[in-house]
């Protein structure tokens, strides 16, 4: 992977089904990225310890994603697509880092409280410093970009920080990590009952999977909230409304999406029809997914070697920047 490339990181954890928000929020810009980046995309298979899943979920999981990712556009010829724990450089920059990090800090941090309130009786340590192994995800490479959404925004200023840290008390070696997405805004891609974006874990009907089956996308979208129709032509539409034109924007062509906007300026648009034209053209755009995803998950043979493979790429940037940051810290003796 050597190369004059700029670096970019970006991990997905391991758990729950990958879906139409992950889409669009995150992979297809990887798939743009791996064309004029150096990449290192991850399955974050230690961030899932956290909640504690079941080993068997844990490897079966691990195996969907990346062949999802794959079925995606991901090209591992082109990136380093790896297993986080495959690269155990990254738990040794996770402790080192946690030299650094402070109790009062991390326990500051919204997602950790979010935890703590969704899970009371299970706030372990990984929970409160999840936010440094993140920052070792990243430092790890050396990452200038990382794609990262709003709601990851602070964790990568906690990286900057830890990257500050030791450059300031050792000496430089690691660039400050910045958010990347070509200047686009982020798509979030509206859940199906209008309560927020789609989730791997929160009301599964109201989420279009990549793994659904070409009945279930059609039913989802049958169901999908919408409203009573415009009350005068021309007229602003509702947040449901606006979602559905949203999803349709993403899947259809656009004499599709032009017919259905000037039905619902003049008053004649039926909500049926538009949602029927919209689970086919959305059946049209994942199934293809669904099915390479399914017969990669069938070949673990190929999966294994990708995973392999990926491993040694990372393992060899991972190396050279630990050798570093041990040379600098002092655990140099010989």
């Amino acid at each position: 992977m050597a190369t004059s490339k700029e670096i970019v990181v970006s991990g997905i954890r391991s758990t729950g089904y990958l879906h139409l928000g992950n889409y669009f929020g995150a992979i297809r810009n990887y798939i743009r990225m791996q064309e004029t980046f150096n990449c290192y995309f991850f399955v974050a298979d230690w961030h899932s310890l956290t909640t504690h899943p079941d080993p068997k979920d844990l490897r079966a999981n691990v195996f969907r994603v990346l062949a999802e990712n794959i079925a995606s556009g991901l090209d591992p010829e082109k990136v380093a697509l790896y297993v986080q724990s495959d690269v155990p450089e990254i738990a040794e920059l996770y402790l080192l880092l946690n030299m650094m990090a402070y109790k009062g800090e991390l326990e500051k941090v919204p997602t950790f409280k979010d935890k703590v309130r969704l899970q009371p009786e299970n706030v372990n340590a990984g929970l409160l410093t999840y936010p440094v192994l993140m920052s070792a995800d990243i430092l790890i490479h050396r990452a200038v970009k990382v794609p990262v959404g709003k709601d990851q925004e602070q964790h990568l200023e906690m990286a900057r920080n830890y990257a500050q840290r030791f450059n300031k008390r050792y000496g430089e070696l690691f660039p400050e990590p910045v958010a990347f997405n070509f200047g686009d805004d982020l798509i979030k891609i509206p859940s199906l009952d209008g309560t927020g974006k789609m989730s791997k874990s929160e009301n599964q009907m109201a989420t279009l999977y990549l793994a659904d089956t070409d009945d279930l996308i059609r039913n989802k979208l049958k169901k999908a909230k919408s409203d009573s129709g415009p009350a005068e032509p021309g007229a602003p539409m509702s947040d449901a409304v606006t979602n559905l034109f949203l999803l349709m924007e993403q899947v259809s062509t656009p004499d599709v999406i032009k017919h259905f906007r000037d039905t619902y300026d003049n008053q004649t648009i039926r909500y049926g029809d538009m949602k029927k034209q919209l689970g086919d053209d959305m059946v049209n755009f994942i199934a293809p997914i669904r099915e390479k995803a399914l017969a990669l998950q069938n070949d673990p043979a190929y999966l294994n070697r990708i995973m392999k493979e990926g491993a040694e790429k990372a393992r060899e940037s991972a190396a050279q920047t630990l050798q570093q940051a041990r040379k600098l810290i002092g655990i140099h003796y010989y």
